[in-house]
């Protein structure tokens, strides 16, 4: 059995964060185990890629379902999840936004010192390669390349000019002094190629003779003795060879909202009604884990276009081939754009502390995660509530640890987020209907201009919306007196040594924002506190 320092489960954004920093110390030998594959392929690493990975399960994509949502005629939701090196920013759409400076200063309110807008912007920095380094909020040297747009389609300046018409402000950088309003978003692309957090921390710290990453490698169980994580058991490739591995200081969980929680779980580490309801002998009772599930809830509304030309029209038939040749041979072409360059981050009503609607402007129709292909030029707004009400969970449905999680993400239970999407519907008509779109604007599709009422808008989202892919808070950062707090502000778990959770699962609340920035900035302050907690057990 091989022992190591640190042993890291799962290679996403914070799995490959965590193992490069940690493995900077050259006496340190660390482990990280990914249960999916290199992430090496064209389609990860050619930013129109994404329309593919996104919509279906494969080497990519984990491809989980939820069960039938009561808020939503019972529907089973996608959910995509990324799987391999990279994780989810490997398959994402590549837009990176850090929330606003509110979302960390409610996370030190809430008691969790440390975690305040002046604590995490250091990190924030730290971890850009930033194409506006001005040094107050961006930072020029660190290994997350982020890039602006480069699209030359007039649709997304005219998005932003809209905005302004509608009465909205405008902004031209959402991670800068004024995140509110209509603009054009920063992306984690670096040369037309997509930055995922393994292109970024993994390029050359693989190479270090202290890391080792373990690919195929699925993670069943995480091992405690006497009150201590003392090692990982796993299986490796397709034919699932058991495995073990040991830890000298500790275990980091990273497999992410979902999984995170569920590893948690198989591991006797939970509710103990609920492990054992699953089967799953209780080693130390948490009932917060699986707790806490937060994700923004998306509606997607579609115009047909006109003297626009849209994915549709540059993947049309043999095209698309051709857009994948001329990517792979020159670099070169619209493989290189994600075509979601601009939206926004406003409130649903006056009197909000911070934009509660964030707005993806999406040149193509967009239906089902792309399941449902175009068949004409068209554009999309994507709209989603940034900090929902609703509470959900995660859990097993058996003690197998091969079976996939149970996500109940239990949306729009409460009136006030069904309001929210009520009004992002209204919001949307409105600015599409501003002048500066007229050129491109053709009939509106989705959800189509019979939909009017509260009734009949509140039915249409009911029937369609689906996740944005922002799940967070299953393994909830909170205070000691908190009920369903699974670990503390230093990510350690409640009630047991050498165990820690870092990913998007600590965020006690959903940043007003996408994820991926956020989770890469929490791993980057959880290696900080793990390297000061092994200074501290060498001076002792």
């Amino acid at each position: 059995m091989d022992a190591y320092d640190y042993i890291i489960i799962g290679g996403g954004s914070a799995g490959c964060t965590l193992a490069a920093r940690l493995s900077e110390d050259p006496a340190a030998r660390v482990l990280l185990l990914e249960a999916g594959g290199r992430n090496d392929s064209m389609l990860v690493r050619m930013p129109a890629g994404v329309g593919e990975l996104i919509k279906q399960k494969s080497a990519q994509n984990w491809g989980f379902w939820t069960e039938a949502e009561p808020n939503l005629d019972d529907r089973k939701l996608w959910w995509p999840r990324g799987k391999g090196l990279g994780g989810s920013s490997a398959i994402n759409g590549m837009i990176y936004a850090r929330g606003h400076p509110l979302d960390y200063d409610e996370w030190r309110q809430r008691g969790l010192t440390g975690w305040g807008w002046d604590d995490v912007l250091p990190y924030f920095r730290k971890l850009e390669r930033h194409h506006r380094a001005d040094g107050e909020w961006h930072g020029s040297d660190g290994p997350l390349h982020v890039s602006a747009g480069e699209s030359d389609s007039p649709f997304f300046s005219a998005l932003i000019e809209a905005g302004k018409q509608a009465g909205y402000p405008t902004t031209d950088n959402f991670n800068g002094a004024e995140p509110e309003g209509f603009g054009p978003y920063d992306l984690t692309i670096s040369d037309g190629k997509r930055w995922s957090a393994a292109a970024a921390y993994l390029g050359q710290a693989q190479e270090r003779a202290n890391l080792d990453v373990v690919t195929d490698a699925r993670t069943t169980r995480i091992r405690v003795e006497n009150g201590r994580a003392t090692g990982v058991d796993y299986v490796v490739g397709k034919r699932r060879r058991p495995q073990s591995a040991t830890s000298t200081r500790e275990v980091m969980l990273c497999a992410g909202a979902v999984q995170s929680p569920h590893i948690l779980q198989l591991s006797g580490i939970g509710d103990p009604e609920r492990l054992r309801s699953a089967g799953v002998e209780v080693v130390h009772a948490l009932p917060g884990v699986g707790e806490n599930l937060q994700d923004h809830l998306d509606i997607i509304m579609n115009w047909r276009s006109k003297d626009l030309l849209s994915v549709f029209a540059v993947t049309r038939g043999l095209r698309q081939l051709t857009v994948g040749l001329r990517y792979l041979l020159r670099g070169s072409g619209p493989g290189r754009q994600n075509f979601l360059e601009a939206g926004a981050f406003i409130p649903s009503r006056e009197g909000l502390s911070r934009p509660d609607i964030q707005i993806h402007g999406v040149l193509a129709i967009m239906r089902d995660h792309g399941k449902v292909k175009a068949t004409e030029d068209g554009f999309s707004l994507h709209l989603c509530q940034l900090r929902p009400e609703s509470r959900g969970r995660i859990g097993l449905h058996s003690a197998d640890p091969f079976a996939d999680p149970k996500i109940e993400a239990n949306y729009l239970a409460t009136p006030e987020d069904r309001r929210v999407l009520r009004e992002s519907v209204r919001i949307g008509r409105r600015v599409v209907a501003q002048a500066a779109l007229t050129p491109y604007r053709g009939d509106e599709l989705a959800p189509g201009p019979e939909v009017v009422s509260d009734e009949q808008i509140d039915a249409w989202v009911r029937a369609t919306s689906e996740t944005i892919y922002h799940p967070v808070g299953t393994c909830k950062m909170g205070t000691a007196d908190d009920a369903l707090a699974v670990v503390d502000a230093e990510l350690r778990v409640r009630g047991l040594a050498g165990l820690r959770v870092v990913d998007a699962s600590v965020m006690p609340a959903l940043v007003s924002g996408n994820t991926n920035a956020p989770t890469i900035m929490i791993a980057e302050k959880a290696a900080d506190m793990i390297r000061a907690a092994g200074r501290l057990r060498a001076a002792a």
